[in-house]
């Protein structure tokens, strides 16, 4: 982490002086309006709030914050980003790691009791340097919250603030007009926005003002959820456990952070006409009653139950996540929906939060890109392009999912049915399935071979490496903050005559990216960051004789960035050009979105190809 740029500032480095005293009353037009304080809104919110000269608000109707959330499991790929915001390291101190899952079935001869029918290791070795964590979904918007409070422009939710209706009209700065409803006295206001977000939830408002539907079918089948505090001889309570008897239905336990909460999923059985409203009726004692039944020959006394709800699977989808997308229309998007408001699945899967925060990520830097000029508006028609499919692939994993999980199981064999796809869908579970097909924003891979194992539309995969300024043994996945800018990861060829022709190329040449799309005055880094990476130990490397992009002078005072070099981690292990398989003769120029996905692999001197992929999507500034 890098501070004290622009000068040095006391206090908590990770509070970034205020561009300028946030407005403490709703203004009367906004460049991005976000509706919604969950997991998607509070992504959005956290990402643009870095952006001081982009007017965001975000309006809840709650009038504070979420205390109990629903949501917990936090997947691999899900901290990747949380990286990039800065608190990923607190949120690992507090969360509970899933290191293990353990799945019980019926017993032999026994079927009226469950054994346990196999151990898996959560997580694949090699497939994150992150875990899979369980946290409170309210701890998850604290995080956010406080990120939001850090940033330069001091974003906070406005409370209170009911939406009521919008009308997007044809042209102006602000198109997009909101109504809103105070709950406190009940007046309405209106406010314009260049851009508004719906991040409201299944029952969303601004999905159904746009015209857009949640299209799917119930899967007729009811769970109880329930976090408590709980004695109980059940020997497996703090592992993430898939539980399917054979007479007592089937529960999904999953041990929460502190070391005593403990969170159930316990199936209460086929939805009909008749019992529906028996079945969610249930109270809690009930619900714990059938868990017991579940866990037979083990028992579990419930001491405190934290939080209760009964539930119906339905999986549902929209056939768009913006106002225009499928419909024909001239003009771009102006609202968007994110999360629950555009896809519903069950909890089971443990996606929905994360997936959903994933959507916010993908829309915010290319909001920010639009809005700062870096980028043209046709830009964020690639957000339902890219998000709708993903939201699919999420439906139909949760779907077989479930109903493996549902109904109880036979025997012990078919209870090691539900181990073998869960190991089989453990990259998806990770979050790390996610592959952008080829567009503007992500390219063919014609020379994927160049780096293997950075595949061309997947998350950036990190590995560990070696800063040379320092010798800081670190992951270079974490040099990337959420701030909106494209990445160039520039692997060493075995002479490094390619890599020093290429940093020469890019602060040089007028066809270089970095030169053309970078604002006068701005840092060279200022849009798109260029890291090195050299194949010798980096105590072989002098930083002084490190090609100038490498070691920029940036921000007001011209310091030197020392952040820029890396070498392979020896130490650790395999080093990172034969973990991610880059050519050691050619080396490889690896581009990464600001999302953290990889758009191209390219020759180090595929300078024709790099210029011509960031013409298509950034802008060149009116004066250079």
């Amino acid at each position: 982490m890098q501070y004290y740029r622009d000068g040095f500032h006391p206090g908590d480095p990770a509070v970034v002086p205020a561009d300028r005293p946030a407005p403490t009353l709703l203004p009367d037009s906004v460049d991005v309006l976000i509706v919604g304080t969950g997991p998607a809104g509070l992504v959005l919110a956290a990402q643009l709030a870095r952006f001081p000269g982009i007017t965001t608000r975000i309006v809840e109707r709650r009038t504070g914050p979420l205390e109990m959330g629903q949501a917990d499991g936090v997947a691999c790929r899900t901290i990747e980003m949380f990286q990039g915001f800065g608190f990923a390291e607190q949120l690992l101190h507090e969360a509970y790691w899933v290191n293990e899952t353990v799945f019980w079935g019926p017993a032999e001869g026994r079927r009226d009791h469950i054994v346990r029918t196999g151990r898996v290791q959560d997580v694949e070795d090699g497939l994150s340097q992150m875990p899979h964590v369980i946290m409170n979904q309210a701890r998850i918007h604290e995080y956010l919250l406080q990120a939001m409070r850090n940033s330069p422009t001091r974003l906070a939710p406005d409370y209170g603030l009911e939406f009521i209706d919008l009308e997007v009209a044809e042209d102006g700065a602000h198109p997009v007009t909101v109504t809103l409803r105070d709950v406190t006295d009940d007046t309405t206001r209106t406010v314009r926005a260049s851009y508004v977000i719906g991040c409201d939830g299944a029952r969303s408002g601004v999905r159904k003002a746009i015209g857009r539907e949640l299209v799917g079918d119930r899967a007729n089948h009811a769970w109880g959820v329930m976090d408590i505090l709980a004695s109980t001889d059940f020997p497996d309570i703090r592992f993430k456990a898939a539980i399917q008897s054979a007479a007592g239905g089937s529960i999904l336990l999953i041990p929460r952070e502190g070391g005593h909460l403990v969170r159930l999923y316990v199936d209460l059985g086929v939805v009909t006409e008749d019992n529906r409203e028996e079945i969610r009726g249930m109270s809690a004692e009930q619900v714990a009653e059938v868990a017991n039944r579940a866990l037979h020959p083990h028992s579990l006394e419930v001491k405190e139950t934290v939080w209760f709800s009964v539930y119906e699977v339905a999986q549902r989808l929209t056939d768009g996540f913006d106002d225009v997308a499928g419909r024909g229309s001239d003009r771009g998007p102006h609202v968007f929906i994110a999360g629950d408001a555009c896809h519903t699945h069950s909890a089971k899967a443990g996606q929905g939060m994360n997936v959903s925060m994933q959507d916010a990520f993908n829309l915010g830097w290319k909001l920010a890109a639009v809005l700062e000029g870096r980028s043209d508006a046709s830009l964020l028609e690639t957000y339902s392009a890219e998000r709708q499919p993903v939201a699919q692939e999420l439906i139909d994993f949760d779907k077989e999912w479930s109903a493996m999980l549902a109904g109880g199981a036979v025997d012990s064999a078919s209870a090691a049915e539900v181990s073998d796809y869960f190991v089989r869908q453990g990259r998806y579970t990770a979050g790390v399935a996610v592959r952008y097909t080829p567009s503007r924003l992500t390219g063919t891979g014609e020379h994927q071979q160049l780096a293997t194992g950075f595949e061309v539309g997947t998350r950036f995969h990190s590995a560990p490496v070696v800063r040379v300024a320092d010798g800081k043994r670190m992951e270079l996945g974490h040099c990337a903050a959420a701030d909106g800018r494209w990445r160039l990861y520039a692997f060493a060829d075995a002479a490094g005559t390619r890599l020093e022709e290429l940093c020469e190329w890019l602060v040089s040449a007028e066809e270089s990216p970095v030169v053309r799309h970078s604002p006068k005055g701005a840092d060279l880094d200022a849009v798109i960051d260029v890291r090195g990476i050299w194949q010798r130990p980096h105590a072989d490397i002098d930083f002084g004789g490190l090609p100038h992009l490498l070691r920029p002078a940036t921000g007001r005072l011209g310091l030197t960035d020392y952040e820029k070099a890396f070498a392979p981690d020896l130490k650790s292990g395999p080093d990172i050009f034969d973990l991610r398989g880059v050519s050691r003769a050619e080396g490889a120029l690896v581009l990464v979105r600001p999302d953290q996905y990889v758009a191209q692999v390219l020759p180090l001197d595929g300078y024709a190809e790099l210029s011509a992929f960031f013409a298509d999507l950034l802008t060149v500034p009116a004066a250079r």
